[in-house]
Formats: C-alpha cells, sequence, structure tokens
C-alpha cells in the first residue's frame, strides 16, 4: 500500500486516496476532503495510483447576487365549453330534498338539491325562513349550465326555520351572444310535515332516487304559489256581502268580536299529524307534538281574548305536563284551563291568549 491508491474501508461505509503513511496507520482522504486516519489493516486496495493520475474535480458553486427570479404566471386553464341543447335555451330550475336514507325518514338528513337544467350560468341566493318575517341565507354562489349543485345539509331540527324557502337568481352565458333572462325571485311555502311522510318522495327526471322536489322556474316562468291572507278574503267577503245588502251591514267591532269568541282547537294526537310513524320514538313524537303546539301559540299570541282547545288525550298525562311547563315558560300571561268535557272530552286544554 502506498500514497495515492484508492481504499474502502471494512468495518464502515466508503473509502478515499492514501495521502499519507505512518506505520501502521495511513491517512485517508474521503470524498468530501477529510483526513480520516485509520489502521492499515482495516482497509483494503481497490486500485492503485495509476488510475487516478488524472485531474481532481473540483467542486465549484457560483455564488449569485439574492435577485428573486421573475415570475411566470401560469396560463389560467380554459373552461370546457358548454354543451348546449335546443331545449336548454328556457331555464328550468328545480329545488330537490334528497334524504340520506329514505328508509328512516325521522332520524336521517336532508339535502338540498339545486338543478340547473339549462344552457344558462346561474347566480343564485337560497333563502329560509320560519314563522317570522326574517330571512335567512343558506347558501349563495354561482351554478354552470346542466349541473345539479348540493347547497347544504340539514336535520328534523331545523325544520321550524324552514317553513317558508326563496331562491333569487340571474341568468347569463359567458363568451357568447345569449338571449336576456329576467331576474327571478321565487317563495315558496314548505310543508314541513311532508318530510315525515315516505309517499312525499318520488323520482323524476333529474333523480333516479326518491326526492321531495319543487319547481322554481318551469320554461322561463317563475313559480308562483298564490298566498291568500284569511283575514284579507274575509274582509273581502264581508264588504262583498254587504253591498248587497247594506241594511245587514254591522259595526266593525261585531266582527272582530265574533272572531275572538270563535274557539280554535287543534287535536295534538300523533296519529293525526303524521301519516307514518315507522321508526319514531316516544321522544320524537312528543317533541313533534310540541312543535305543533307552539306553532298554533305563535300564530295568534297576538290575538287578544283567542280561545285556543287543545286536544291531547288523557293517557299518562305526558303531553298535558309538556304543554303546561311549555305554557308556563314562554306564554305566562295566557289562561289555562281544563276545556268543556261535554265538548271536548277528557284529556283537552283550553288556553285563553292574555298580554
Amino acid at each position: 500500500m502506498k500514497v495515492g491508491d484508492y481504499v474502502r474501508f471494512l468495518n464502515d461505509v466508503g473509502g478515499g486516496r492514501v495521502v499519507r503513511i505512518e506505520g501502521k496507520t495511513i491517512h485517508v482522504e474521503d470524498e468530501d476532503g477529510f483526513d480520516r486516519p485509520t489502521l492499515a489493516s482495516q482497509v483494503v486496495v481497490v486500485d492503485t495510483k495509476k488510475s487516478y493520475e488524472r485531474p481532481l474535480e473540483v467542486k465549484t458553486r457560483l455564488v449569485e447576487p439574492d435577485v428573486p427570479a421573475p415570475k411566470v404566471a401560469a396560463p389560467e386553464p380554459k373552461p370546457e365549453p358548454v354543451f348546449e341543447t335546443p331545449e336548454g335555451e328556457k331555464l328550468n330550475i328545480q329545488l330537490a330534498f334528497e334524504p340520506r336514507e329514505v328508509k328512516h325518514l325521522n332520524t336521517t338528513t336532508f339535502y338540498p338539491v339545486l338543478v340547473n337544467d339549462s344552457n344558462y350560468y346561474l347566480y343564485f341566493t337560497y333563502m329560509t325562513r320560519g314563522d317570522d318575517t326574517t330571512w335567512s341565507t343558506r347558501y349563495h354562489g354561482l351554478i354552470e349550465p346542466n349541473f345539479q349543485l348540493q347547497l347544504d345539509e340539514f336535520g328534523h331540527n331545523d325544520l321550524n326555520q324552514m317553513t317558508h324557502i326563496a331562491v333569487q337568481l340571474v341568468a347569463f352565458k359567458q363568451d357568447r351572444h345569449f338571449a336576456l333572462k329576467n331576474p327571478a325571485l321565487v317563495e315558496r311555502r314548505l310543508d314541513v310535515t311532508k318530510f315525515f311522510k315516505l309517499h312525499c318522495f318520488h323520482t323524476n327526471e333529474y333523480f333516479d332516487t326518491p326526492v321531495l322536489a319543487i319547481d322554481i322556474v318551469r320554461n322561463d316562468l317563475p313559480a308562483r304559489q298564490m298566498v291568500i291572507d284569511s283575514s284579507e278574503l274575509e274582509h273581502a267577503m264581508r264588504s262583498k256581502k254587504a253591498e248587497r245588502h247594506p241594511e245587514r251591514k254591522r259595526p266593525d267591532s261585531k266582527p272582530q268580536q265574533a272572531r275572538r269568541d270563535e274557539i280554535i282547537v287543534q287535536d295534538l294526537h300523533i296519529a293525526e299529524l303524521l301519516d307514518n310513524l315507522n321508526g319514531l320514538t316516544n321522544s320524537d313524537m312528543l317533541n313533534y307534538q310540541l312543535d305543533k303546539f307552539n306553532e298554533v301559540m305563535r300564530a295568534h299570541r297576538n290575538h287578544l281574548g283567542q280561545r285556543i282547545v287543545f286536544i291531547h288525550g288523557k293517557g299518562e298525562g305526558v303531553l298535558r305536563r309538556a304543554i303546561l311547563e311549555e305554557l308556563k315558560r314562554h306564554y305566562p300571561t295566557c289562561e289555562v284551563q281544563d276545556a268543556s268535557f261535554k265538548e271536548y272530552g277528557f284529556g283537552a286544554t283550553q288556553v285563553t291568549i292574555h298580554r
């Protein structure tokens, strides 16, 4: 072994070139330029000096000024062309409620899905409200032509805030000429009891699974639902009758008194409220009955003197106790008494609205 030979370590990884020999100790320069002393017995020669009589490779690193390289903006992907159909020139928009588990309607959650069956892009807003007059935005955004978009997810506890829905939309096309469409705002009343009834869910042209579907726009015409205010209808009928029979016209105070004396009757038996009770627990049924009770109370809480009879049955008295607790907590000024046994039998409570 002599200076210049290339050796490999027996008990370690790697090797190097012999640069100095001191007795039984040799100094090996490894590939990183470090001098590693080791015993001659711990290395083996793998090549001689002659094989290495060539210029050493000098590794250099260029030091460049710290100047950031110019950023080249990646080209934006071009949107895929819209496949148009002659039928798609008319707007057909549908809002569908799809259950996660259609066989378990009493416990499942639901997905609102907006269907855009047209050649147009839509900017839209999906809103809901309960029995009050304030709306909540549940989703807003853009939906592409001939596309279905899942909006959110909700459960039975959210239904009280979804008795009314509204969809507002503006239609347009990109990079091409198109016929102008009028902006639309469609409000619909939603019968939330249908979410408990299997027969209210059906397949249609857009869904292979059962859904509860509502038309928003059909052939460019926004869906309209006639909302009749019963008080205005009654006033109109009385006015018309008074025109025909002037001698029978009564002072305004009389009709008000007559309406106040009329008793509203609400049957809270669960079989009267729901058609399908499969999968409902006792707690589910009680909560649904109390929701109905509160719905009626909220609708008439400003009608002073109004009497409401809630038929809850005798049973074990669970529903009656729950109603009394609701009255004590949320309607403390109302007068509460047992309803007439002669007219309603056992198991009915009468509530009179007071401030």
